[in-house]
């Protein structure tokens, strides 16, 4: 929901529940999840706290449904690019890293939501910050699976190191402290698994 133009006519038509995750999304976004209360949810939503209860027990897990639909459109990435190039993990892995930087000049405005909401929730129990854990958990093993069909010699090491470059260029966006991430982004990505490969094909066990 990258554009709130024609809003109320868009929500008016939502179902009660959709227009409630509409409405916690904007503000979520834009003003941090302890910064939003449930009656500010509910105006946005032209409802009533009431009806929020109903459908969510507390914020928390109201917080919670929002992280599992952000976590689900990035699994939806990893998605799209394994059936997009189908048996070509590195382009899969260069896929994703566009994925990435094409999302960059939004993260500029409002954040990574991932970022910006564990920064809000230190405890390890509150159910949102274990969708995002799970999450994170999730998308490194896929990364992981990617880097070993790449043929790279540390498919853990690789992995991490992009993830490194992926989330690090997210916050250097928001706090302008580097220019151009997202081509230096992918040209780092690709040194990455240029030097894995070199490094396996140069192991005695290595392909030749």
């Amino acid at each position: 929901m990258a554009s709130t133009a024609g809003r109320p006519t868009r929500v008016a038509k939502l179902p009660p529940r959709e227009r409630i995750l509409d409405a916690a999304e904007e503000l979520f976004r834009s003003e941090g999840v302890r910064g939003v209360g449930v009656q500010a949810i509910a105006e946005k939503a032209e409802t009533t706290k009431m009806a929020i209860y109903r459908h969510f027990e507390t914020k928390d897990a109201l917080v919670a449904e929002w992280m599992r639909i952000v976590a689900a459109e990035y699994q939806a990435a990893f998605d799209r690019v394994e059936a997009e190039y189908p048996g070509r993990p590195r382009d899969q892995i260069l896929g994703l890293a566009s994925f990435i930087a094409e999302g960059l000049p939004a993260i500029s405005h409002r954040g990574c939501p991932f970022i910006n909401t564990i920064a809000e929730l230190p405890d390890r129990a509150h159910p949102a910050r274990q969708v995002i854990e799970k999450h994170k958990a999730d998308q490194t093993r896929r990364l992981v699976g990617m880097c070993a069909g790449a043929g790279l010699a540390d498919p853990e090491q690789a992995a991490a190191e992009i993830t490194f470059v992926l989330e690090g260029a997210q916050v250097s966006t928001q706090n302008g402290s580097i220019d151009r991430t997202a081509d230096r982004l992918m040209r780092i990505v690709e040194g990455i698994l240029d030097r894995h490969r070199t490094e396996r094909d140069a192991s005695p066990t290595g392909a030749g």
